[in-house]
């Protein structure tokens, strides 16, 4: 008899879930509890009434999710063991992890390379005789590689902060000046930064090409190419500004033709695009020769105020958030849940993969120039204790559910929550619950309902 009540609890649960379900769950990831997974039941949909409502309209594909590859972070990892740097890796890219399968490097030195450097310092170099890639031997190839042993189909995109100094009007690195270089008031300019005249277009156009060339010796494969890092910033890092004329006429003139006959296989995007003017960005995309050219649009800080209206105007157009606004270093719910915030503001803007900042840093976060910042694994130099932020769960909850191909699903209904459904017919739910209270929820989904109570201040990811 007992068997027999058992089998029939089991019908009556499982004959609840779609023919193409196997299980529906939940995980749920607190300040003090991260990434506790349990069974829930889901029910019929028998009444029209939810406070979460996913529909069947399917929005746009996903192309991945992953971090940034930077010194500081190789720096870090080198701290540890060699086990435990392979256990970090794996909780970054391995199938049991966060599984990132899009991920970014710079192209040259940023805020988070240990000090200044390019691949060229040599002046008036226009063959780029003197071109190397040397330094990133020490840093960036290594990570890269050992994320590649563990996650092989790893799609890498690329993008520099500052070309050779050489090149510049300012013969500075920076864009301001501060505390941390000797940049000064007199080396401010208007306008672009890069020199603009046509020895100096080709040459950096060179520059770009030998990169993809010189990665590719080395067995990393680079898929795309965003030819500026923040063009609209001026701080004491690396960094160089363009005006949306002079990046219309180097993509148009000299990148995208050199690109599309001696890599066909790299795509050109616009980007990183820190501005919320609509203008500005139309100047660039519907100049007849940049257009031609472009495969997409990358977007981050202010670009998050005009994503919706890119996707709106471009709506064919591929979109990226390149670059998660990185904190201050506190390493907390608050950073976590902001970071949420913008995982809404972007997906459901219409792009379709989104780029943490930093995946490992040591200490305090700080950069070479002094600006602390947010990490998803912390790193004591100390007492090498590994420290995974409430971000590293938050975004586990996302990428490690939601594969590349997925569909975003349209939410009818409903806050603070993300829908999606892969390739294999399975159906993503991320909810966050940010109040200091238990909420209960009653979620509806194709044709069936799941009630359930969020606890405080979580993040959850449901599976069906």
């Amino acid at each position: 008899m007992k068997i027999r009540t058992l089998f029939l609890s089991f019908f009556l649960v499982y004959s609840c879930l779609p023919l193409n379900a196997q299980r529906a769950e939940i995980y749920t990831t607190s300040e003090q509890l991260p990434w506790q997974k349990t069974r829930i039941k889901v029910q019929k949909y028998a009444e029209s009434n939810a406070d979460i409502i996913v529909s069947e309209f399917q929005e746009q594909v996903i192309d991945g999710f992953g971090g940034c590859f930077n010194e500081l972070g190789w720096d870090a990892l080198t701290l540890l063991s060699e086990k435990q740097r392979k256990t970090i890796l794996e909780e970054l890219f391995g199938p049991d992890g966060v599984r990132y399968t899009f991920c970014r490097l710079p192209i040259g030195a940023n805020d988070y390379a240990r000090d200044w450097y390019s691949f060229n310092e040599c002046p008036d170099d226009f063959e780029m005789k003197n071109f190397s890639i040397e330094r990133d031997k020490t840093g960036l190839i290594p990570y890269i590689k050992a994320a590649l042993a563990i996650q092989p189909d790893l799609k890498l995109w690329a993008s520099p902060w500052s070309p050779p100094v050489w090149m510049k009007t300012t013969r500075h690195y920076a864009t301001a000046p501060g505390d941390h270089n000797d940049f000064t008031k007199e080396n401010e300019v208007a306008g672009d930064h890069f020199i603009q005249k046509p020895e100096y277009l080709k040459a950096y156009t060179l520059y770009l090409s030998k990169f993809i060339n010189a990665y590719k010796e080395n067995g990393i494969d680079i898929s795309l190419l965003q030819f500026q890092n923040e063009p609209y910033t001026k701080h004491q890092w690396p960094n160089c500004s363009w005006t949306p004329q002079a990046m219309a006429n180097f993509i148009g003139k000299y990148l995208g033709p050199v690109f599309s006959e001696k890599h066909p296989d790299v795509d050109l995007w616009f980007g990183t695009f820190n501005c919320n003017k609509m203008e500005d960005l139309k100047c660039v995309m519907e100049n007849a020769d940049a257009s031609e050219y472009i495969r997409g649009i990358g977007l981050q800080w202010e670009g998050k105020d005009v994503v919706a209206d890119i996707h709106r105007e471009y709506p064919t157009m591929k979109l990226m958030q390149t670059e998660n606004e990185c904190g201050s270093g506190t390493f907390d719910w608050a950073a976590a849940e902001h970071t949420f915030d913008l995982l809404k503001i972007y997906l459901n803007g219409g792009v379709n993969s989104y780029m943490y900042w930093n995946m490992v840093l040591a200490d305090d976060g700080a950069s070479s120039w002094g600006w602390k910042q947010n990490t998803m694994i912390r790193i004591d130099s100390q007492t090498k204790e590994v420290i995974y932020t409430p971000e590293f769960y938050l975004m586990k909850h996302l990428s490690h559910f939601v594969r590349r191909g997925a569909c975003k699903l349209k939410v009818l209904n409903g806050d603070d929550v993300l829908a999606f459904k892969n390739l294999d017919n399975q159906i993503v739910i991320l909810c966050a619950n940010k109040d200091k209270k238990e909420r209960e929820v009653r979620i509806a989904c194709k044709g069936y309902v799941i009630n359930i109570k969020l606890a405080p201040k979580t993040f959850n990811t449901i599976t069906l």
